[in-house]
């Protein structure tokens, strides 16, 4: 992140939060519905289907039911809403798992467990695991690993995480089964009454304990089947995850609505049919080579995207509208909103003889930018040495124009739906932008993007296909755009990872964020809760809700895609570990040799990745490049040390070629690496 950029949103950041923070603090009110399986947090342990009712309307036959006297309040004593999240029929297929275990909270301890950990994640298949996620369909144990909260600094603060190594089946059901777990001298701790008063089957007068109990039964009966020993356990519960209807619907519906709106209804088969969305050219400015020697034209303006949130225009801080019982977005007719492009023509396309046409390709920016990222020195490199004319505009719900919303939700989270809302209207944004790179009377049929030699004038756009190619942030959300769109089906996505939960104190983006979010929450035990919660709302916004259809199994309507991920090793900012899971949940395969014998911190590096050495290779594949910056942290903390390696893979030559290869028709991945691992950044191997 530019250093100008980040002095700016701090100081957006700073006088919102100043307004917000500056509430006094109350005491917090102890409400209703709260698990008492989990006394330390009122929602935990988390995600639970205590949490949930039955819901013959939805496609899991659960609803989440939060009461906003259980929800995490802010220093205002304003609980956080929870309309939104109680229109899902579950949770995260990325959710975070948290519980307080009173004992099991320093290094020592969680040792002593000998719990699975993110250093060999392989161990979750151990007869003795003593914490396992159960697939109640299959009995079978779903990949996982476990760590403690290590951020606060009072081991009375430190929750229990843990997080699916692959995302959780849209639909599942599971069982959270934890035993035998051992404090920092080595001794079993003691489970708490509250649940052994299930687990020992001890009578109690309360009817809402005698009320939960038949539903505990079934859940120790199905640990039994799966060779879990109710005698041994020192907390179960279960989950329910969200349906692939609940994760995807709005997204669908309002890209369906916009698309039928240009004559377009039939979004599998990858032609372009229908009427153009319009456009207006705002500028042409055009360089010599001494001006800029890769690009020979910039073209900005602007064009009109039906709008779906409920403020006229989608601005910030705008949300979708919903009918009574409908969870589709119900649109105000006439509604529009005017999204921003910005389009370079490589020197290479008009500096010849002849124009040579150029594949035609979207751009995502990084986090909280905008579409003036495409001008980068790395991008322009893209275009000019392999011929592609890119396009950009502002990712709408996660762009600079977005971070006084971003500031109004860090101080107070009934505001978050905001954000997922607007980063679905643009994806449909993106996804218009697409439509007219390649219409033939889009982008094409403008002067703008015509060049004339001799007598002949011809379009430099190749309109056969689309691709798209985004980093960081447009490498994250360009995974959910992947799932959804309709003109590309091959897409780069730059130092990518996804669920936000998880990415989120593995950053350190987030130091700047986490200083207001905390000021307005400062229960830390709260935090991994509070993190876990947006995720079931940020599913709509990010790859983590479309990755099961991102590259099989495609929505309705909707062409299959191919993915390459390419990831920087020791990335600072989007974690390694972040890919990997993505990289299972769609499965990719990663290239091999990834790394140097050592750098992975896993002893099973890339377990459960199937994996690729012969070329080409045709289908979606994970590439690590490493430029020698240390192995990142076990821990849910940042890398810090050495060198940045995030924005390495794009800046590196061999890493634009194997892009390229990709970005065609009938593209596949190629070797650009030699035999050994793929370096960036000068990096030769081995610490040199």
């Amino acid at each position: 992140m530019a250093a100008h950029r980040t002095r700016g949103l701090l100081s957006v950041l700073t006088a919102i939060a100043a307004v917000v923070v500056a509430v006094p603090a109350q005491a917090q009110t102890v409400g209703g519905g709260c698990d008492p399986l989990d006394p330390a947090v009122c929602l935990q342990p988390w995600p639970n289907d205590y949490f949930t009712v039955a819901d013959s309307g939805t496609d899991t036959g659960r609803r989440l039911d939060l009461n906003i006297l259980a929800m995490p309040r802010n220093i205002a004593n304003n609980p956080i809403r929870p309309d939104d999240w109680n229109r899902n029929d579950g949770f995260s297929p990325g959710q975070e798992i948290v519980t307080k275990v009173p004992g099991l909270e320093t290094p020592t301890a969680f040792q002593n467990t000998d719990a699975v950990p993110i250093t060999d994640m392989s161990q979750f298949r151990r007869a003795d695991q003593p914490i396992v996620v159960i697939n109640t369909a299959t009995r079978r144990r779903h990949l996982i690993w476990s760590e403690l909260d290590a951020n606060p600094s009072n081991p009375s603060d430190v929750n229990l995480i843990i997080r699916p190594g692959v995302n959780f089946q849209e639909g599942g059901h599971y069982i959270v089964a934890l035993r035998k777990l051992r404090n920092a001298s080595g001794a079993i701790i003691e489970a708490q009454l509250p649940f052994r008063t299930y687990r020992d089957s001890i009578p109690s007068a309360d009817p809402a304990v005698e009320a939960r109990r038949p539903h505990m039964e079934s859940l120790f009966t199905s640990l039994d089947q799966a060779g879990i020993d109710r005698d041994d356990l020192y907390l179960a519960w279960d989950f329910t995850v969200a349906s692939e209807r609940s994760l995807s619907e709005r997204a669908l519906s309002i890209r369906n609505d916009a698309f039928a709106q240009l004559g377009d209804t039939d979004l599998r088969n990858l032609r372009v049919e229908g009427t153009s969305p319009a456009f207006t050219v705002s500028s042409v400015t055009d360089y010599t080579a001494a001006e800029d020697d890769k690009v020979a034209r910039k073209v900005e303006g602007t064009f009109p995207v039906p709008c779906y949130l409920n403020a006229a225009g989608c601005p910030p801080g705008s949300r979708f509208a919903y009918a009574p019982g409908s969870s589709v977005p119900l649109r105000t007719p006439g509604n529009m909103q005017l999204a921003n492009f910005i389009c370079l023509i490589p020197r290479v396309a008009v500096d010849g003889p002849q124009v040579l046409q150029s594949r035609a390709s979207l751009y995502g920016h990084g986090l909280l930018g905008s579409a003036s990222e495409i001008t980068a020195g790395n991008v322009k490199s893209m275009a000019n040495e392999h011929n592609f004319v890119f396009c950009a505009t502002d990712w709408s719900g996660m762009s600079t124009q977005d971070v006084p919303n971003i500031a109004s939700i860090l101080g107070d989270l009934s505001n978050f739906p905001s954000l997922a809302d607007r980063t679905q209207q643009g994806f449909v944004n993106f996804m218009y932008l697409g439509r007219l790179l390649i219409h033939p009377q889009g982008f094409s049929s403008n002067a703008a993007f015509q060049f004339t030699k001799g007598a002949t004038t011809t379009g430099v756009i190749d309109t056969r296909r689309l691709f798209y190619d985004g980093n960081s942030q447009g490498g994250i959300m360009g995974g959910s755009l992947t799932a959804l769109a309709p003109d590309f089906n091959r897409a780069v996505l730059g130092v990518p990872g996804m669920n936000y939960s998880t990415l989120l104190r593995r950053s350190v983006d987030f130091d700047m964020y986490a200083q207001f979010l905390y000021a307005n929450y400062p229960n830390q035990l709260e935090r991994p809760l509070i993190l876990s919660l947006i995720q079931n709302l940020w599913d709509r916004g990010e790859a983590n809700g479309y990755a099961h259809h991102m590259t099989r199994r495609p929505y309705p309507n909707t062409t299959p895609h191919t993915v390459l991920m390419q990831a920087a090793f020791g990335d600072h900012q989007v974690a390694n570990v972040a890919a990997e899971v993505e990289a299972r949940t769609i499965k990719a395969s990663v290239r091999m040799p990834a790394l140097d014998p050592g750098r992975h911190s896993d002893v099973h590096p890339y377990f459960k990745l199937p994996t690729f050495h012969t070329y080409p290779f045709a289908g979606s594949a994970l590439v690590m490049w490493d430029s020698g910056s240390p192995t990142p942290p076990t821990t849910n903390t940042p890398p810090r040390a050495g060198a940045d390696p995030h924005s390495h893979p794009r800046s590196t030559p061999a890493a634009r070629l194997q892009k390229s290869e990709f970005l065609k028709l009938g593209g596949r991945i190629v070797n650009t690496c030699g035999t050994g691992p793929c370096y960036a950044n000068g990096y030769t191997g081995n610490g040199q």
